[in-house]
């Protein structure tokens, strides 16, 4: 009964060690985003945006938010960073990584985040924090929670016989990578 007392207090004692270190970890890494963020901002390469990506305790790739200076709308931290790490492991996923954000990303990161398979994010602030300062993040969510029919921006399908050969094409391909 008392040895029980004892593996069972010894277990639970490394388990919160555990826990608190994962969580100390995060926090470095999340302070880095927040560091990386201020290092954009202050270059005035964008907004105040940074991001990390990190496998097995290791940094990927980090990068902060260079719209304005790239004048590429696209130049968000996050999509800046997982370019970063896939040059870094020269592989298209990352699989096994963990992205740290100083904001929740929005829905293009998120989708490049699925894209890059990355299964975990930690961010500081959400979305609502990021529309009070001037960003459109929440916006965005609501806007592509809506029917395709009830957007601000309009689509429209048009078939043409040039993308049914280019389908064709690509069914036939040999050795096509998915992704």
């Amino acid at each position: 009964m008392f040895i029980n007392s004892i593996d069972k207090i010894i277990k639970i004692t490394i388990f919160t060690f555990i826990r608190m270190k994962e969580k100390m970890d995060h926090l470095a890494f999340l302070k880095l985003s927040v560091e990386e963020a201020l290092d954009g901002m202050r270059a005035g390469d964008g907004g105040p945006f940074g991001a990390v990506i990190v496998r097995r305790g290791k940094i990927l790739g980090k990068a902060h938010n260079t719209v304005l200076k790239s004048h590429d709308p696209s130049a968000h931290a996050e999509v800046n960073a997982i370019r970063n790490a896939s040059a870094h492991v020269q592989d298209h996923h990352l699989t096994g990584a963990t992205i740290y954000t100083n904001f929740e990303p929005c829905p293009m990161c998120l989708g490049a985040i699925y894209w890059a398979d990355i299964r975990e994010v930690y961010y500081c602030a959400g979305r609502q924090v990021a529309e009070r300062i001037g960003f459109m993040d929440k916006h965005l969510y609501e806007e592509f929670a809506r029917p395709t029919q009830d957007r601000e921006i309009s689509t429209s399908v048009i078939t043409t016989t040039d993308m049914d050969r280019l389908l064709d094409e690509w069914d036939l391909l040999e050795g096509k990578i998915l992704y």
